[in-house]
């Protein structure tokens, strides 16, 4: 299976702005608390020490996750994308065949979804079963209450 993840460039900017935020000035800060306690005595009974060691451990494997991340993350140019089908930036009008509500989602990479502004993952179920679709048909997602019906009403970028 492949690491590689396709992004906006805001959303790959994004991760690189937190990569920097942790390496420059997180990972500093953490240092030199642990450097503090280590100057107030006995380590075996100093819990500032080993909280501090534990927020690095923490630290050092989100810094390691993002990079690989980011070197995996390709930009998306949408300007190539093709309209016809929902691909990944997709934006697409469903219709819930159930009580014909009407709603409009994005499709992102998972790590720039976000619902309140509306944009899913395509890795989420509800993405998944929208990838590929074009209007006018009918796309079935598992729900945790069953399937639901989705009519794509308009695909646009």
């Amino acid at each position: 299976m492949s690491d590689i993840s396709y992004y906006t460039e805001e959303g790959l900017k994004k991760l690189k702005d937190e990569l920097r935020q942790l390496e420059t000035v997180d990972r500093p800060f953490i240092t030199q608390q642990i450097a503090d306690a280590r100057d107030k005595g006995d380590l075996s009974e100093n819990a500032e020490y080993h909280a501090a060691k534990e927020e690095q451990g923490h630290l050092e494997t989100r810094i390691a996750k993002l990079k690989t991340i980011v070197s995996n993350a390709r930009l998306i140019d949408d300007s190539k994308l093709d309209n016809s089908k929902v691909y990944i930036l997709s934006r697409v009008t469903i219709k819930n065949v159930a009580n014909k509500a009407t709603v409009e989602y994005t499709l992102v990479a998972e790590n720039e979804a976000n619902l309140k502004q509306k944009k899913i993952s395509i890795d989420s179920p509800f993405g998944k079963g929208l990838l590929g679709k074009s209007v006018g048909d009918i796309a079935e997602i598992q729900a945790p209450n069953g399937i639901m019906q989705f009519e794509i009403l308009n695909i646009t970028r």
